[in-house]
């Protein structure tokens, strides 16, 4: 087992429904327009699938996918939306689980790396996605850039979401280089509020090239979304490609 959170029965029954802008067409769209390319006819493997919110569609475009998850209650709300011989899907954490065969893509998605809050995990994530990679295949990671040039001296918070329905910040230890993302998710009509925080390690790009390069992967690509647009020091996220020697 590793250091990631794991998910609740309660957490996953709720997280298609707090999370349904990530899952419209805008969004999913070139989300699987990206990996469709990648995988090329060839297997995919998601570390982390989830809900499927990014696996069940890729699987109707046409992708073999298989998923790893940590949560057993995440993979079961996956399983009511493709069966286990359309998607199969295999317990575990994404550092360490293998699965049988070769894949031509790899992914991680929606900062779910970050989920590994040790370097050590995150090296592990990278060598586990090359031993599942044919020779020429893709290793593709989403993930945030840490919003530390929004700190001025003294302060560790950052907020991410301001909404009538839901504040979302984040605080920082900026030494073990771990954030905590705080929620206040409001409940029904009556005004209640719930409180949620879950913690995550956090990594810079050129940090997570030199994890590729420990792996035998090569950076091919980087991008600030899943539509292509330019990398610039001004990106809140990126969309990284490594790639495995043919």
């Amino acid at each position: 087992m590793t250091s990631s959170e794991l998910w609740t029965r309660e957490t996953a029954e709720r997280y298609d429904a707090e999370e349904t802008g990530m899952s419209s067409a805008a969004v999913l769209g070139p989300t699987l327009d990206f990996l469709a390319e990648l995988a090329g006819g060839g297997r995919a493997l998601e570390f982390a699938i989830g809900t499927g919110r990014v696996g069940v569609p890729l699987r109707e475009r046409g992708v073999s996918v298989v998923g790893v998850e940590l949560s057993a209650h995440m993979a079961a709300v996956l399983r009511r939306k493709a069966d286990e011989d359309v998607l199969p899907v295999v317990l575990g954490d994404m550092a360490t689980t293998t699965v049988p065969g070769g894949f031509r893509l790899v992914y991680l998605v929606y900062n779910t790396l970050a989920n590994l809050l040790t370097q050590d995990e995150q090296v592990e994530c990278f060598r586990n996605a090359a031993r599942h990679l044919e020779p020429g295949g893709r290793f593709v990671v989403e993930l945030g850039v840490p919003p530390l040039r929004f700190l001025p001296p003294g302060q560790v918070a950052v907020p991410f979401d301001v909404s009538e329905r839901h504040l979302g910040f984040d605080t920082f230890d900026l030494v073990e280089q771990v954030l905590v993302s705080h929620h206040l998710t409001r409940d029904g009509e009556d005004g209640r509020y719930r409180r949620g925080a879950s913690r995550h390690r956090y990594a810079w790009p050129a940090e997570l090239d030199l994890m590729a390069r420990i792996a035998g992967l090569a950076l091919e690509r980087r991008v600030a979304d899943w539509d292509g647009t330019p990398f610039t020091q001004d990106s809140t996220k990126h969309v990284s490609v490594w790639r495995k020697p043919a």
